[in-house]
């Protein structure tokens, strides 16, 4: 088991120290980095005066992406299965 790792990430000015895995600080910064992008992008783009605002934005923003992953992903499943279903059927014909 690795060694865990401390870091700091700064997220809307403030600083937050973590304690984790080595294998996940890659994916924490990236997300740290990702949000301190949207901030920046939302800040410029409306009239926001609260850290709050901004962040909750950016929290629906994320959990919008992933609700409609889900959402295409289930689609695609659906797709798939419908496809599978049909091939079942033509080869249960032939082997008749």
């Amino acid at each position: 088991m690795a060694e865990p790792l401390k870091i700091k990430l700064s997220i809307a000015d403030r600083v937050y120290p973590l304690t984790i895995n080595p294998s996940q600080e890659e994916g924490l910064r990236l997300a740290a980095k990702k949000i301190e992008e949207m901030i920046k992008k939302f800040e410029q783009s409306y009239a926001v005066r609260d850290k709050q605002d901004v962040l909750a934005m950016c929290a629906l923003q994320f959990a919008a992406q992933v609700e409609q992953k889900q959402i295409d992903k289930s689609s695609d499943t659906q797709e798939t299965e419908a496809k599978l279903k049909v091939l079942d059927r033509l080869l249960q014909a032939q082997l008749s």
